[in-house]
């Protein structure tokens, strides 16, 4: 479904639509007291001025193009994309957050490299204050001894 319209066609829909909204408004107006009609009517006159001013049409400003390459859809601002309205001030403050982010991650690689170390200095430590010596660890027939639990009913004796 392709929905491209252009900005006259869009403002066409809008004027419409608002017309269509406040014709429905206006048709129970006879029923209403006279101060609730001026209350309304003054309301819609604030309303209507709010509408007009430019702060609210450059809020409901619409991509100015828009490029499909194969399934992918991508909105660019053309001449007043990002790079104008940056600044040097942000274009510092994204550098800072790329540097935080880069230095986050190198202390993390650091603190978890320094677990692992810590982890197998436990384990040789443990290994080599042991009772039995550490070649009977790597004795394929003393793991099967391990394995079977003869060596607690042997010991139990």
């Amino acid at each position: 479904m392709n929905t491209s319209y252009n900005s006259h066609h869009v403002g066409s829909l809008q004027a419409r639509y608002g017309l269509r909204v406040a014709a429905r408004l206006s048709a129970g107006l006879d029923d209403v007291p006279h101060d609730v009609a001026e209350r309304l009517r003054v309301a819609r006159q604030q309303a209507v001025a709010r509408r007009r001013q430019p702060q609210a049409a450059a809020r409901l400003r619409a991509a100015p193009a828009v490029s499909r390459n194969g399934h992918t859809s991508i909105l660019s601002l053309g001449d007043d994309g990002m790079g104008d309205r940056m600044g040097l001030w942000g274009w510092l403050t994204s550098g800072a957050l790329v540097l935080a982010l880069a230095a986050g991650l190198v202390a993390i690689n650091i603190v978890q490299d320094d677990d692992r170390v810590m982890e197998l200095a436990d384990l040789d430590a443990a290994l080599l204050t042991d009772d039995l010596p550490p070649e009977a660890y790597a004795d394929p027939g003393f793991l099967q001894y391990l394995k079977t639990g003869t060596g607690s009913s042997a010991t139990a004796r």
